[in-house]
């Protein structure tokens, strides 16, 4: 046999070896390199070009530079709060008697929801801006039920810990607002502080009490302050004696109207509105679309007159001046609650959404939840009292009135300009500016949805902004400062 017919005999020496190896490696590098630029392609989110789109992003880029500037490092800050676990009785015992909750309506359908009331899932397309994707932000919400919806947010926050130990604040979920109105027809003293009173017992015996005397422990109510603090001697209009008690003076109250003159220990919070998104986009859609929005009216009054009151007084002036002017929507408000546009809340946003400016004036007492439907429909409030929002709202609105509202003096009820030559010498450009700002505003003044997500992504709302600037005035009270920004600055 010739070399020529000797077929190949191919083995495995170390050569061979060793090119098989080197090709695995290089195969395994290339298949490796590949499978990570797939990764990087498919889920980091594209970079946005710089181009004319960018301005419909306007309410995105201001809404996220106003919470990161009033809440800067806010998942960071060193501390957490600590939720008392209270005898039913302070809480939800009380909603089983929901029908009874309020001498003037039955609270059954507001209380549902965890305070939400009602869903609304038309209510997008009654506005006229198309229909809500996903699960529908809207709720009948009732004025006074801050307590119960600040409770549920609460219970799923970002900065809730079951450790007291580790705790900088103690939330003591009692509802309040909700006891008090069921005992406004109570004539007897006693049996109207009785729960309050049971309640200053129950904080007496607990050991996170004295670490310092009650400064770190907090309430939310969700009516006004007159609702609980009866004085001896002065006018009986069904009131308990809640803030008045030694401890609970030690306390810091959230409320949604602080008492101007004896209120050092109180903080007004926003009254809930009808919008309770559960993520950031649902917030950013909704101000885009208030910054859209044509507004054909120079101004709006939704409201009834008032007898007796002399806070009010202003009211009949509103209601004349609006009704003369071809400038003016009037949204007149009659006392049945099921026969008026008043308490229909698309008819609401609706109103205030087509104007420039709404005016606010006062009703039972100095504030009006309406403040807030008018920020939420980005419509200029207008004052007619310091004691209608400047006083009252320092933690969520500018200090700075005239950046994102109108004043005209009305404290004597008495309105001795005419309103609508007022509001027409304002400069357009001014007008564009406190637009946007009110819309800016949304956000902080906006009760989210309890059951929302707390990622670092979503919007900070009420909720947020009242805990974390607790949280720095508690602190500077027990170092022995003084919080010069209480009441008075936006954080």
């Amino acid at each position: 046999m010739t070399e020529k017919d000797k077929k190949p005999c191919f083995s495995k020496t170390k050569e061979t070896q060793s090119n098989s190896r080197f090709y695995n490696y290089t195969l395994f590098i290339f298949i490796s390199l590949t499978t990570w630029f797939l990764v990087l392609f498919l889920y980091l989110p594209p970079t946005v070009p710089t181009n004319s789109k960018q301005q419909n992003t306007h309410s995105l880029h201001k809404t996220k530079n106003l919470n990161s500037i009033n809440n800067e490092n806010y998942s960071h800050t060193p501390f957490s709060v600590y939720i008392y676990n209270l005898p039913p009785q302070f809480n939800f015992d009380l909603l089983k008697n929901c029908s009874h909750l309020n001498i003037y309506s039955n609270m059954c359908p507001h209380v549902a929801n965890q305070g939400l009331g009602q869903p609304l899932p038309d209510m997008a397309t009654d506005l006229g801006l198309g229909s809500d994707s996903g699960h529908a932000p809207w709720f009948a919400t009732h004025q006074f039920l801050a307590e119960m919806i600040f409770h549920a947010r609460m219970e799923n926050h970002l900065f809730r810990t079951w450790d007291p130990s580790r705790a900088m604040l103690f939330y003591v979920p009692f509802y309040g607002g909700l006891h008090a109105s069921s005992k406004f027809s109570e004539t007897n003293h006693t049996v109207r502080d009785e729960l309050a009173v049971r309640l200053e017992d129950f904080l007496r015996s607990q050991p996170w009490w004295d670490r310092h005397q009650g400064k770190d422990h907090f309430m939310v109510l969700g009516r006004t302050s007159w609702d609980f603090m009866r004085t001896p001697g002065g006018s009986d209009f069904g009131a308990n004696y809640l803030l008045n008690l030694p401890r609970v003076r030690k306390m810091s109250v959230m409320t949604v109207e602080r008492h101007v003159w004896k209120g050092s220990n109180q903080h007004g919070i926003p009254y809930p509105s009808y919008f309770h998104p559960s993520t950031s986009q649902q917030m950013l859609t909704w101000q885009q679309k208030m910054l859209q929005l044509r507004r054909p009216h120079l101004f709006t009054f939704i409201g009834a007159p008032r007898k007796g009151v002399e806070k009010a007084a202003i009211r009949n002036e509103l209601i004349r001046q609006c009704g003369e002017s071809t400038r003016c929507n009037l949204v007149a408000c009659k006392n049945t609650e099921g026969s008026s546009k008043c308490y229909k809340p698309s008819e609401v946003i609706k109103a205030m959404s087509s104007s420039e400016f709404c005016l606010q004036a006062p009703g039972d007492s100095f504030t009006r939840r309406s403040t807030f439907d008018s920020v939420l429909a980005g419509c200029i409030p207008v004052f007619f009292s310091p004691h209608t929002a400047y006083t009252q709202y320092g933690w969520f609105l500018p200090a700075d009135g005239e950046e994102y509202s109108v004043y005209i003096d009305g404290e004597k009820g008495n309105v001795r300009v005419k309103i609508e030559e007022e509001l027409l010498k304002i400069p357009r450009e001014r007008v564009e500016r406190m637009r946007n700002k009110v819309i800016d505003l949304i956000p902080r003044v906006t009760y989210k949805h309890p059951n929302a997500s707390d990622d670092d992504a979503e919007f900070k709302d009420a909720v947020d902004v009242t805990i974390a600037a607790l949280a720095k005035h508690v602190q500077t009270i027990i170092l022995g400062g003084k919080n010069k920004s209480n009441n008075n600055q936006i954080l």
